[in-house]
This record gives C-alpha cells, structure tokens and sequence, in this order.
C-alpha cells in the first residue's frame, strides 16, 4: 500500500506505536522530573506508567502533523480536563505549560517539529516522513491480523 498517512490509521494505535518507536530509538531527551510531576493542577497524582512522557510526546506529535501550526496554549487546552471542585460545578482546567513546552522542545532537538512561520510550531518535512513510515507499519500490521483471523 503506497501513499499512507498520520490520517488513515486510527488515533490510539499509531499513538502506541509512535511512542514505542521513540522509546526503542532513545534519542528523545526525557527529563529528570519526569517520574514525579503532574501533569496539570486539575490531577491528584502523577500519571502511573512511566512511559508517559513518551507517550504524551506521540501524541503532541500527531496533533502537530494533523494540523498547520500548533503553540503551547492550544495544547494546553486540548490536554487539559475537569477540576474536581467539591460540591461545587466542574470546570475545564488547562493542563501545564511546561510539560507541554518540554515535549515540544524534545521533538525539536530530533528533528520532528520546527518553528512555524508565525508563530506555534509545525511539522518538519523529516517528521512528516518518520510518522507517514509508522502510520505505514501500523496498518501492515493491522492488515497481518485480519489475515490470520
């Protein structure tokens, strides 16, 4: 199959595979806090599973590669989530800056995003090859389970 994309694979799957790509390769600088922040004011923990950094970072990836230009604030909000507030009504809560800043830099050391001409970051044209190469991997193997179902 020629000619596959980010967009052709489901969300979750390529997410996965992205970030256990960026695992494997180890060129993604994780930092040190890592094991111990959370991940916006809204949670009560820290996430559990100590791949989350690259995880999140798979994700990040795919929200720049699916759009023009994305900035710390619009990620913010897309990974933000509600407030518990006791008695009183939820409310949507953005999630921290410097986690998402971090990341975002991370992918920039190794070449994935770069910054956009007015501002936010976009998709470089390395990034865009890597992730069309995992999105190719992901529906062969997609395609190897239907064959032996």
């Amino acid at each position: 199959m020629t000619g596959v994309s980010v967009r052709d694979v489901d969300a979750q799957k390529f997410i996965d595979a992205y970030a256990a790509f960026l695992k494997r390769q180890g060129k993604l600088p994780v930092p040190g806090w890592v094991d111990t922040v959370k991940t916006g004011h809204y949670k009560e923990l820290p996430p559990q599973s100590m791949d989350w950094f690259y995880v999140r970072a798979a994700a990040v990836a795919r929200h720049v590669y699916m759009r023009k230009s994305v900035g710390v604030g619009r990620l913010r909000k897309v990974h933000g989530g509600q407030k518990n507030r006791g008695s009183r009504p939820s409310h949507h809560v953005d999630a921290s800056g410097s986690v998402d800043r971090k990341i975002l830099q991370a992918l920039e050391k190794i070449g994935v995003v770069e910054d956009g001409l007015k501002g936010g970051r976009r998709i470089s044209q390395q990034g865009q090859r890597d992730l069309d190469r995992i999105a190719q991997t992901t529906i062969e193997e997609e395609e190897e389970e239907e064959d032996d179902e």
